[in-house]
């Protein structure tokens, strides 16, 4: 392989130019975006594509002066028969004194990359917060029922030993809230041949059987996709706890009888998430018709505790998310009033 097709592995739009502004190569991910082929970029000015050239001309006299380093700016790509795209544009010299890298970033693309950055990071630190907590936590509660269970021994009084026994109840309640918090990192993870849509209908029946009246579960199902290797199970308590998430907040809907969940799957291809560009990636849509996600809570969705119903313990997205990462995935959400979308992508084989 040669060292400019290299640059074909990259999911950034890559152009090598001369100094002339003549496109002298083009990387596979610049093909895909504006529908050209390679033989038919290569040979001509850069600056055409561009809706406004002359930043990009501007550009390339400062790296023939060797004016900068690198020079960013924003600009907008011009496509045949499509809609021109915002791109950044980085423009930097190459080993070669008479070429200039040209680096191309759909706005649309970075913003995800920076939001998908941002959950990962957020995830991690999450993981490593509940760890530390959950461990500081469950070494004292078993010395505080522990003692509770010899102190109501030693009383007699039924309003002693009642009170005692609300400690005692209180340390359990707490020692299953740890134990979940802590379940997603101690399992193992068992990885198969998985058929997506069999986790569905599992999802689906489960979902109905604890709702049968008022609400619809819909399917819409792309029949097309390959199995994926991962675990079942995770994947079915992940999908399940999205579900299950949505189906109470159609609470009020249910009762009218007019409650619709629906689970969509769909094969992305050429899709870049977690800093990676893939093939092929499974989407997998959780789509309700319910008030929507409060605003208040929206950018800590998936933060452990953190939860938009009376009652709820905040963890089932949070742990969600941790098995769908645990298979190189990650889910995203888009809520309004009326519609709720939770998107999974997993990369596909």
């Amino acid at each position: 392989m040669t060292p400019t097709h290299m640059f074909d592995l990259l999911a950034t739009l890559v152009a090598i130019v001369r100094v002339d502004g003549v496109v002298v190569f083009a990387n596979a991910a610049l093909e895909d975006v504006m529908g050209l082929s390679r033989r038919n970029i290569e040979g001509t000015p850069l600056s055409g594509y561009f809706t406004e050239t002359q930043a990009f001309d501007n550009a390339l006299q400062g790296a023939q002066t060797n004016a900068f380093a690198a020079l960013r700016y924003d600009a907008h790509l011009r496509r045949p028969n499509q809609e021109p795209l915002p791109v950044h544009v980085i423009v930097a010299p190459s080993d070669r004194a008479d070429e200039v890298l040209v680096e191309l970033l759909p706005l649309e693309q970075q913003t995800r990359q920076d939001r998908e950055e941002r959950l990962i990071d957020q995830a991690q630190a999450n993981k490593e917060l509940i760890r530390n907590l959950a461990h500081e936590i469950k070494n004292p509660l078993g010395g505080i029922r522990g003692a509770a269970q010899l102190l109501q021994m030693e009383v007699e009084s039924k309003d002693l030993i009642e009170y005692t026994q609300v400690i005692i109840h209180e340390a359990d309640r707490l020692q299953v809230l740890v134990d979940r918090l802590l379940a997603p990192h101690r399992r193992p993870h068992v990885v198969g041949d998985v058929n997506i849509h069999e986790v569905c209908e599992r999802v689906r029946s489960l979902i109905l059987a604890e709702f049968p009246k008022g609400l619809r579960v819909v399917r819409d199902y792309d029949t097309s996709i390959p199995e994926l290797r991962g675990d079942r199970e995770q994947l079915i308590q992940a999908v399940l706890n999205i579900v299950h998430n949505a189906a109470q907040a159609l609470v009020d809907r249910i009762t009218t009888g007019d409650a619709q969940i629906i689970l969509r799957t769909r094969i992305n291809r050429q899709v870049t998430f977690s800093k990676q560009r893939y093939r092929l990636a499974l989407e997998l849509h959780v789509i309700d018709n319910g008030p929507g996600i409060p605003e208040e809570i929206k950018d800590r969705l998936f933060f452990p505790l953190v939860s938009g119903r009376d009652g709820g313990s905040g963890l089932g997205l949070n742990l969600a998310q941790t098995f769908v990462q645990q298979h190189h995935g990650l889910i995203e959400c888009d809520s309004v009033v009326g519609r709720t979308d939770f998107k999974i992508l997993i990369p596909l084989p």
